[in-house]
């Protein structure tokens, strides 16, 4: 195969809506990989948000997945002719973090702590998917951040953070389909 995606789960862990995304981005070049920063099986439920989010930063955090995600991308590097990096809310973040990596792409859907990373210089395409509202901070101060970084897309979609997750509150599927093709089309610009 000429191409490796690794998807990067949410606060939640690999749930329904992740697993989707293997279908969704697979295809007879592309082989896709989940991978958990969880133990084995432990996802939350939605209603959980904050279990979820606690366990996310008092078990994994923004750093030590770094050192888990850096050696299976590199190890992939050398077996793909391009690796991309999908990563969802936290995941999103961990996957703006590993922008420095020789990746061929980057996408990161609602990752709202990039904003902590903004130092960050990627060294690929990297395309930043954005809802129109966060609550926990001003979206229009990150965009205007991210405009003027080498390498980066921005995209926003009317909605909340979760927005593309049919099994979320905040889903809006007009949204989803609009985010969705922008991300299948910046995938296609890499294909060559």
């Amino acid at each position: 195969m000429k191409r490796k995606i690794f998807i990067l789960h949410e606060i939640y862990g690999v749930n329904h809506f992740i697993e989707e995304q293997i279908q969704i981005y697979s295809d007879e070049d592309t082989a896709v990989s989940l991978i958990s920063l969880y133990p084995e099986g432990l996802s939350f439920p939605y209603d959980q948000e904050k279990q979820a989010y606690d366990f996310f930063l008092q078990t994994v955090g923004f750093d030590a997945p770094l050192e888990l995600l850096s050696p299976k991308i590199l190890e992939a590097c050398e077996n793909y002719n391009e690796v991309i990096l999908i990563g969802y809310s936290v995941g999103a973040t961990l996957a703006w973090r590993l922008t420095t990596l020789p990746l061929h792409r980057v996408i990161c859907v609602y990752g709202s702590r990039i904003r902590q990373y903004l130092d960050n210089i990627p060294s690929c395409p990297t395309l930043v998917v954005l809802p129109s509202h966060e609550d926990s901070f001003d979206i229009q101060s990150l965009k205007d951040t991210l405009v003027s970084i080498p390498n980066v897309q921005i995209k926003q979609f009317q909605g909340l953070h979760g927005f593309m997750d049919a099994s979320n509150s905040n889903y809006c599927q007009l949204s989803h389909s609009q985010a969705l093709n922008d991300i299948q089309y910046f995938l296609q610009a890499s294909k060559l």
